[in-house]
């Protein structure tokens, strides 16, 4: 698995999943024991640092569920609840044509949008950068700086707020990094025509 592929694994897994889920354990042990940052291939030793000194799951489960669970979460998760989102359906069939299994889960879920990144990195087809760029440019990028503000705003615990500002800036990174390989990829077709 490459940078690319765990930036989005980790945020992913963090926003699509409830702290105290068990599939999580491994994760927060790793936060809590600062070993995230020695893998982390972004330079973002403060926040994580800060993601680390607000890692208790148990303590977590309730600004969750007043940030992303149910109809009257402060932050709705779902990319189709915001002004310039997409619409569900229109994740749903972009992920299918990829071939990536769903489940009955709601496709335009933040967390499950960056895990579907990770996806098509993991899958390396070769319209791969093309497909990554169309799911940050058509389905995340246009509603994830609203909804990471709104997070970092309403958020009670700072392992949240931090979330959302390392989330930003990897997001920003992981996209500069997509355009410097669709460059590349474009140069190395124009050298074999």
């Amino acid at each position: 698995m490459n940078e690319f592929s765990i930036i989005c694994r980790v945020l992913g897994s963090l926003f699509n999943r409830q702290p105290q889920d068990p599939l999580l354990v491994p994760l927060f042990t790793l936060i809590r024991e600062g070993k995230l940052q020695q893998n982390w291939p972004l330079e973002q030793d403060e926040l994580l640092t800060r993601l680390q000194q607000h890692a208790d799951p148990q303590a977590l489960a309730a600004d969750y569920n007043a940030l992303f669970v149910g109809s009257d979460c402060s932050v709705p998760p779902y990319g189709s609840q915001w002004q310039d989102g997409p619409a569900e359906a229109e994740v749903r069939a972009f992920l299918q044509q990829r071939g990536m299994p769903l489940s009955d889960a709601p496709a335009d879920h933040f967390g499950a949008l960056l895990l579907a990144a990770s996806w098509l990195e993991d899958q390396a087809q070769e319209d791969e950068i093309q497909a990554q760029i169309a799911l940050f440019d058509e389905y995340l990028l246009p509603w994830c700086g609203a909804f990471l503000g709104k997070v970092e705003a309403h958020a009670t615990s700072g392992f949240y707020r931090t979330l959302a500002a390392l989330s930003r800036e990897a997001l920003q990174a992981m996209r500069e990094e997509l355009a410097e390989a669709e460059e590349e990829a474009e140069e190395e077709g124009e050298d074999e025509a």
